[in-house]
C-alpha cells in the first residue's frame, strides 16, 4: 500500500499560533485550501483511508508512505513544478510529517519527495524491486495531480496498480472525476469496501469511475 501525501501540510490541522515547528515554505506557502476541502477530507476521505490501511496491516501488506519535503531548507531541489506552484516544505518541518490519524509505525517506510511523482525524486522503484513488490495500492492526494502521476509511472515500470477512489480526493469533484477517467487505463479502480473483502481486490471489478466519493 502506497499512501501519497497523507500529511500535516496537505490536509493536517493548521500548525498552532507561534509554534516554531509550523514552518511553510518562504517566500511560497502552500495557497489556500479551498473552502470545503479539509471538511470533506476529514468527514469521508479520512475515515476511508483510516480502514484501507487498517486492513493492508492486518492482511501483511508492506506500507510505504510518501510526503511532500525537500531535501534543502530554501527548497532549491524542487521539481519546477512545484517551485511554480510554491509548494513544498522544509526538511524535518511539521508540514512534512504524516498525519497523526494515519501516522507510520516504527518499520513502516516514509519517503520525501519533491516532485508530483515519488518515482522521480525517491528511490521507490529500487526499494519495491529488492522487497520483490509487483503490485500497488494507491491512496492519498490529490487525484489530479499527484495520485495521477503516481498511477501512471507506476503503470509504465510494469507495477499492478490499484487506485482507492474513495480514498483519494482533488480540490473539487469535478477534477477528482476528471482524474479517475483519465488514469482509468492505467489501474484497477476499486473502492475501500471491495478492497477490504479481500487480500488484493484481484477478483473485484473496477468500480464505475462516474461516481466519485463526493
Amino acid at each position: 500500500m502506497l499512501l501519497v501525501d497523507v500529511q500535516n501540510g496537505t490536509c493536517g490541522p493548521a500548525g498552532p499560533a507561534g509554534n516554531a515547528e509550523a514552518t511553510p515554505l518562504p517566500p511560497s506557502p502552500r495557497p489556500p485550501r479551498p473552502p470545503g476541502f479539509d471538511a470533506h477530507f476529514q468527514e469521508a476521505v479520512l475515515p476511508r483511508l483510516e480502514q484501507a490501511l487498517e486492513h493492508a496491516r492486518s492482511s501483511g501488506l508492506e506500507v510505504i508512505h510518501t510526503v511532500i519535503a525537500n531535501l534543502t531548507a530554501d527548497g532549491r531541489d524542487r521539481s519546477l513544478d512545484y517551485k511554480r506552484s510554491g509548494l513544498g516544505f522544509a526538511p524535518g518541518s511539521w508540514e512534512a510529517r504524516v498525519i497523526e490519524a494515519l501516522a507510520p509505525r516504527p518499520d513502516e517506510l516514509v519517503l520525501p519527495k519533491s516532485s508530483s511523482s515519488p518515482f522521480h525524486s525517491t528511490n521507490l522503484d529500487y526499494i519495491l524491486r529488492n522487497i520483490g513488490i509487483t503490485e500497488l495500492v494507491v491512496a492519498g492526494l490529490l487525484t489530479d495531480q499527484c495520485i495521477d502521476h503516481t498511477v501512471k509511472d507506476a503503470a509504465d515500470r510494469g507495477y499492478g496498480v490499484t487506485c482507492l477512489i474513495d480514498a483519494c480526493m482533488a480540490e473539487s469533484a469535478e477534477r477528482h472525476r476528471a482524474a479517475l477517467s483519465c488514469f482509468r487505463g492505467y489501474c484497477r479502480e476499486l473502492r475501500v469496501a471491495e478492497f477490504t473483502s479481500s487480500l488484493s481486490g484481484r477478483d473485484q471489478r473496477p468500480a464505475p469511475a462516474d461516481h466519485p466519493p463526493r
